[in-house]
């Protein structure tokens, strides 16, 4: 938390944080820079050392993040934002060549705007079965896993603990964990997507943080996708008082409402499409033998 606002995009700390354009930074133990991929522009802020994380309130690790001009429209845009996803997840030294992967969709499905990590894993290429029954037909696939976990609510068991006993039973070389996040500008809503080899704690962006998903709790590498579906309502507030020239009124955090999340009124479409360039992105990035398009056939 920065300035009394929960912020779960390490680029929108470090613009809080510094206040200067993204290509460079005066920020000790943080660099900074700006590139595209596949046509979008691509975000990477690196987090050095113990001064990097209390710059920011993140762990030290890799975070890039696209931003999509906007929403995309027609087979062909998603399938270009699933290439720039599959490559920002190459870019991370993190992700394993070979080995079995977990796919882990957190969130709760009967929410729309926290629904994307479910309707993510719904449309992922798993391979693990076919690899381990099939394995004359199929033993050149990467075996790749995938579990929606649910929430506490409604299972009655924390995602840490849930995905603790399947990373032992399976053994996997890497957790994807994928989410909905909590963005501090309104225009970033649906519009980016942040990957990081930093591990997540869910429900930390909207005040109710639960266990670590990272190395150090699951004994594996685990890295993070996540797109930001809603916004605070006091920081949305605070973001238009800036944009009007007026000052930043830390009391505005304590008035009633003020814990309250927006989010967009046509956002079902939005994550349908979002969930859908997801799995699409991660299956390529794991699959590397096969491009979007042999993805999107074997998913169809």
């Amino acid at each position: 938390m920065i300035g009394g606002r929960k912020i779960d995009l390490a680029l929108e700390a470090k613009e809080l944080a510094e206040g200067s354009p993204r290509k460079t930074t005066r920020l000790p133990g943080v660099k900074a820079r700006e590139d595209t991929l596949f046509g979008y522009p691509l975000a990477q802020v690196d987090i050095l050392d113990r001064r990097g994380e209390q710059a920011l309130g993140k762990p030290r690790g890799r975070y890039l993040t696209l931003t999509l001009p906007q929403l995309p429209q027609g087979r062909e845009e998603i399938l270009r934002g699933a290439r720039a996803v599959a490559g920002a997840l190459k870019a991370l030294p993190a992700l394993p060549a070979e080995g079995t992967v977990l796919v882990a969709g957190l969130g709760n499905r009967r929410v729309t705007p926290d629904a994307l990590g479910p309707r993510t894993a719904d449309a992922l290429l798993v391979t693990r079965h076919l690899v381990e029954e099939l394995p004359k037909d199929f033993g050149a696939l990467r075996p790749v896993a995938a579990l929606a976990a649910g929430v506490t609510g409604a299972t009655g068991v924390e995602t840490g603990e849930l995905l603790a006993a399947v990373v032992e039973k399976l053994r996997p070389a890497c957790l994807v964990a994928v989410d909905a996040l909590a963005a501090r500008r309104q225009e970033r809503v649906c519009r980016t997507i942040q990957v990081s080899d930093t591990g997540i704690v869910p429900g930390s962006g909207v005040g109710n943080p639960r266990r670590a998903l990272d190395r150090a709790s699951l004994g594996i590498p685990v890295i993070a996708v996540g797109v930001p579906t809603v916004v605070e309502a006091a920081t949305l507030c605070l973001d238009l008082l800036e944009g009007a020239g007026e000052g930043f009124d830390p009391a505005l955090f304590r008035r009633p409402g003020a814990e309250w999340f927006v989010t967009p009124r046509n956002i079902d479409s939005e994550v349908d499409t979002l969930s859908r360039l997801l799995g699409l992105g991660i299956s390529a990035a794991l699959h590397v033998d096969f491009s979007v398009e042999d993805v999107e056939k074997w998913t169809c």
